[in-house]
């Protein structure tokens, strides 16, 4: 129960302080994906305060997280919070940009749910780390709905610009020979990439 007002204190924090965390309904989408995959070892690019990746511990005890942040004070924070709920031994936290990491490892799960025009990149970086018949799962494929409007009617050349990069993505993903995508409309969308095996 502890742990449970400590989790609810970070995430009023984190919408307070306009930190994007994921949604409630993309997380219980995760968070089952992870049960029923039976997924144990974990690495997600983008760490921000810590949330998904204390949330991801709480369905498995011998769930490992390896999580990327490049952001100090938002690294901090997530230090702080994992500490707070004792996870040191399970989560490890990258205080670098994730293009300058090199990982020893191979995983079940990514999760990228960082700098949004770069998810190809992220994809590209870090697949090679995915174990066959592992899954990479995107956030923010709709990007609050604006990757379903009309190009001239979103406001600023930025966000334009944004759109067009995560609906490049999503052919990419389409288009992928190497995996099988489905995309869910949960939270603000969410692309589901299994790795194909051998």
């Amino acid at each position: 129960m502890e742990n449970q007002n400590k989790i609810q204190e970070m995430k009023e924090k984190a919408l307070k302080d306009d930190v994007p965390i994921i949604q409630d309904d993309a997380l219980r989408f995760l968070l089952n994906y992870l049960k029923e995959n039976h997924v144990l070892r974990i690495l997600e690019v983008g760490t921000a305060v810590g949330y998904s990746a204390i949330m991801m511990c709480s369905v498995n005890e011998n769930i490992t997280v390896t999580t990327i942040e490049r952001d100090e004070k938002r690294y901090l924070e997530a230090l702080q919070n994992i500490k707070k709920l004792q996870l040191e031994e399970r989560i490890s936290l990258i205080f670098k940009d994730a293009f300058d990491v090199t990982l020893e490892e191979e995983y079940d799960f990514i999760f990228i749910d960082a700098a949004k025009a770069q998810n190809k990149a992220f994809f590209e970086k870090f697949e090679k780390y995915l174990k066959p018949g592992g899954t990479i799962l995107t956030d923010n494929m709709q990007f609050h709905g604006l990757v379903d409007q009309k190009e001239e009617t979103i406001p600023s050349r930025n966000l334009r610009g944004l759109v067009r990069k995560i609906k490049e993505y999503k052919v990419f993903l389409e288009n992928h020979p190497g995996y099988i995508t489905t995309f869910y409309p949960y939270g603000d969308g969410l692309a589901v990439s299994r790795k194909r095996e051998g």
